[in-house]
């Protein structure tokens, strides 16, 4: 074992977040007395509390916050927990109705004690979970990092407080390889190198919808081509369907109760109709024209269509949160006894696109059955073994999110882990056995008789959108050839080359490979650094040597040069390389 992995063993990580976020509140009452405290948990890297301030305070102000902290940690060496009744409890926070409403909620409307836990001389309505021992908080291994608005509980009807974030780690060092990480991942920001790249814009005219650039529009493009490609090989039957549905249809899926105010609501022929948020119903729709027999199961159907999902304007960012994106969305009609050969088969599809082609690694999740759900206990239980079965049988570890299923049935989710170590959530596989019964799905079995496929969502990229904004950001920029917006610039030493430098593009674009000549007046090294800052995969340089020999000098964009190459090696050189979905050019 590591000494790392000995002082992770050692402190318990949410205990320490939690704790500094006492640490973190203690110092905004000491210098703000008449500010209203309420809730400081402990997330991933750290923590953060929501408070209401008398005044508004800025970012500028985090620097005198945190020296306070600093200033009052070493007066701290443990957190005792004290029980007060709910009256008494009330008295600690006069004024504060944040707080009353907590302890009116942990003591039961009055019946029950509530629990307070005191480090110095700040103590806090708490439930526990702190260090043992405050000398395993380290002044130099937290930071405060920013301000953010916050709702109460998250309600956007209730007034809005000031949400201070801050990171904390066990040692300094860890915290300054985090903070590396993020100057690394801001330099990667998909936002920033989307405009850099012209691959992508906003407008205020139409919030969270981006407008993809003929650059981005390329990559988008080559990722469902990717897709369409995979599918040929696997069965599926790619569909095109409308994006307006009348209320009824989102009644009988189950959408209208339990997702409805996620959905753009609009009128069509005087009647309440949706956009919609996902395609699942449709395929439903779909499904239903035209009788259907077992020999026609499995049915895998795919579609691309444009989805709409009303998300907060306060949550919109980037590509990775938009309110107008495609999925690489498929749903699977199966008997029941195809159902897990398929579950392992779409396990295989995914294990394929993440760690072959894009080199991801990946974590497992079993989501299991929510709070608000519909279909029968059975039904469920059923679909969860199906799911936990196929994991088992390929021998995958895996954990269980407990209630974290889709309403119509539960799932298995693929966390990938980019090259920063960030983790996103991306692949899903969701066996359902209700929306079937809902719409009345039918097959004619091997005896005759009338039964209900099940039915399997899935979708691996997930959005397209997001899918990409993630690559932008695990490549800096700098995709692959297959998926670079331009694979190839020629560069000519002077006018004397320029046609052949038409020529070598000509070869280049009969076999469909993007190139464009920089025929510009301008000295090469210019011209070179031009296509770097472009992120130009392949630099072809032309001169009195190449036209000599048929030849081209290859520059790649990490900087490896290849001189009097072959025309026609090249092209086949580049035509592998995008067949093979190679990650890196080894000339």
């Amino acid at each position: 074992m590591s000494s790392k992995d000995k002082e992770h063993k050692e402190v318990n990580l949410e205990a320490l977040r939690h704790s500094i976020a006492h640490l973190l509140a203690a110092a905004v009452m000491e210098l703000y007395p008449d500010t209203k405290r309420t809730i400081g948990p402990a997330i991933e890297n750290g923590f953060y509390f929501d408070f209401e301030f008398p005044s508004p305070i800025t970012e500028a102000d985090l620097p005198k916050i945190e020296k306070k902290m600093r200033q009052i940690l070493p007066s701290w060496q443990k957190f005792e927990r004290h029980d007060l009744n709910a009256e008494d409890a009330k008295k600690e926070y006069p004024g504060n109705e944040f707080k009353h409403e907590l302890i009116e909620e942990f003591s039961e409307k009055g019946k029950e004690k509530v629990s307070f836990y005191k480090s110095g001389n700040y103590w806090d309505l708490c439930k526990g979970h702190h260090v043992e021992d405050c000398k395993l908080i380290k002044s130099d291994a937290f930071a405060l990092t920013h301000l953010a608005g916050a709702y109460w509980r998250g309600d956007s009807n209730n007034r809005q407080l000031t949400r201070i974030y801050g990171l904390a780690f066990p040692s300094k060092k860890e915290l300054d390889e985090h903070l590396r990480m993020l100057e690394e991942a801001k330099k990667r920001d998909h936002r920033v190198l989307g405009q850099k790249l012209d691959l992508f814009s906003f407008d205020d005219i139409s919030p969270g919808s981006p407008f993809f650039h003929p650059k981005g529009a390329i990559v988008f493009n080559e990722l469902l081509s990717f897709m369409r490609e995979e599918y040929r090989k696997r069965g599926y039957k790619e569909v095109i369907t409308p994006l307006i549905y009348g209320l009824e249809l989102w009644k009988t899926s189950g959408h209208w109760e339990h997702y409805h105010e996620h959905m753009f609501m609009l009128k069509l022929d005087s009647k309440d109709a949706a956009l919609k948020p996902m395609n699942c119903p449709s395929h439903c729709l779909m499904y239903q024209k035209g009788f259907k027999s077992y020999r026609d199961l499995p049915l895998r159907i795919a579609d691309f269509a444009t989805l709409h999902r009303n998300e907060l304007k306060g949550v919109l960012g980037g590509l990775t949160r938009v309110r107008t994106f495609s999925q690489d969305d498929a749903h699977l009609f199966v008997t029941e006894e195809q159902l897990e050969e398929e579950i392992l088969t779409l396990i295989d599809f995914l294990d394929y696109i993440y760690k072959q082609v894009f080199g991801f690694t990946y974590k497992i999740e079993l989501s299991t059955k929510p709070e608000k759900a519909i279909g029968s206990s059975e039904l469920w239980s059923k679909a969860e073994k199906s799911l936990e079965d196929a994991l088992n049988k390929k021998n995958l570890e895996f954990q269980t999110n407990k209630g974290d299923g889709a309403f119509y049935g539960p799932k298995i989710d693929f966390h990938i882990k980019d090259v920063l170590s960030r983790s996103w959530q991306l692949g899903t596989i969701q066996v359902d056995f209700n929306l079937p019964e809902r719409f009345g799905l039918e097959y004619e079995d091997k005896d005759g008789q009338r039964k209900r496929p099940i039915m399997i969502h899935r979708a691996l990229l997930g959005s397209i959108e997001r899918f990409m904004a993630i690559l932008i950001e695990h490549f800096a920029g700098k995709f692959p050839v297959w998926l670079a917006p331009e694979q190839v610039r020629i560069i000519t030493v002077s006018d004397t080359f320029n046609e052949y430098a038409d020529k070598v593009a000509s070869l280049l674009r009969e076999k469909n490979i993007r190139v464009e000549i920089d025929k510009k007046a301008e000295s090469i090294p210019k011209k070179v650094r031009e296509a770097q800052v472009q992120y130009v995969p392949l630099i072809v340089t032309v001169g009195e040597k190449e036209v000599s020999s048929n030849t081209v000098a290859i520059r790649t964009l990490d900087g490896n040069v290849k001189f009097a190459v072959p025309n026609t090696e090249f092209v086949e050189k580049v035509v592998e390389l995008i067949k093979g979905k190679a990650l890196k050019i080894a000339l």
